[in-house]
C-alpha cells in the first residue's frame, strides 16, 4: 500500500485531510514530530510547495501539503496568507478580525486552500486550489479551529465549524482542492478504485 505523509504540524488539518483520504487504499502518515518548516512564500501555493517539498525530501516519502487562510473582502483580503500569524491564539485571531471588521455591512469572505503533492525526491508533481465563499458572522457559531466558527457558508446553512465532514468535503476549500488533486494523486501513487 502506498504511503503519503501529510506535511503539517496542525492536528486539525491532518485530521481533516486524513478523513478525506479514508476511502483510498493509502497509508496516511503524520509528518515527523518537532519538524517546523518556515512558510516564506508570497502565496498559498508557494507555502504549500515549500512544505510538501521539504517533508518529502526529509522523509523520502510522497508528501501532501496544504496552505490555507481566510480572506475578508472589506479588509482587502486580509489576513490572507498571514491568517495563522494574525495573533498568537485562535481566540485572539477571531477577536482581532471582528474588531477590524467592526460594524461593516460588507462581510463577504473566503476560505482559500492550496494543496501540493511532492514525490519522494521533493519535486512537486501536482497542485490544486479550492475556495469556499461565505460571510463573516458577528459572533462565533460552533466550535472549530482557526476562523471556522466565523465563516457562515450559505450552501451548508451553517458556520464552517458546524459543518460535518461530508459538508466540509463538499463545500470547504480544502475539500474542493482535494477533489481537484485526487486524479493526479491516484495516478501518481498507483492507487486503484
Amino acid at each position: 500500500m502506498p504511503a503519503l505523509v501529510i506535511a503539517s504540524g496542525n492536528p486539525h488539518k491532518v485530521a481533516e485531510i486524513g478523513a478525506m483520504l479514508e476511502l483510498v487504499e493509502l497509508e496516511v502518515l503524520p509528518q515527523p514530530e518537532g519538524l517546523d518548516i518556515e512558510e516564506t512564500g508570497s502565496t498559498y501555493l508557494d507555502n504549500a510547495r515549500i512544505k510538501a517539498q521539504a517533508v518529502a525530501r526529509l522523509t523520502g516519502q510522497w508528501a501532501l501539503a496544504d496552505d490555507s487562510g481566510i480572506e475578508v473582502d472589506a479588509l482587502g483580503g486580509a489576513p490572507g496568507i498571514f491568517s495563522a500569524r494574525y495573533a498568537p491564539t485562535d481566540h485572539e485571531r477571531i477577536h482581532r478580525l471582528l474588531h477590524e471588521l467592526g460594524d461593516s455591512l460588507y462581510r463577504g469572505a473566503s476560505f482559500r486552500s492550496a494543496m501540493v503533492l511532492a514525490d519522494p525526491s521533493g519535486a512537486s508533481r501536482a497542485e490544486a486550489e479550492g475556495i469556499c465563499r461565505g460571510s463573516i458572522l458577528r459572533q462565533p457559531q460552533g466550535h472549530g479551529s482557526g476562523y471556522d466558527s466565523l465563516l457562515y457558508v450559505r450552501e451548508a446553512g451553517s458556520s464552517y465549524a458546524q459543518m460535518g465532514p461530508h459538508l466540509r468535503s463538499k463545500f470547504g476549500s480544502r475539500g474542493k482542492a482535494a477533489r481537484l488533486l485526487a486524479p493526479a494523486l491516484r495516478r501518481l501513487l498507483g492507487i486503484r478504485g
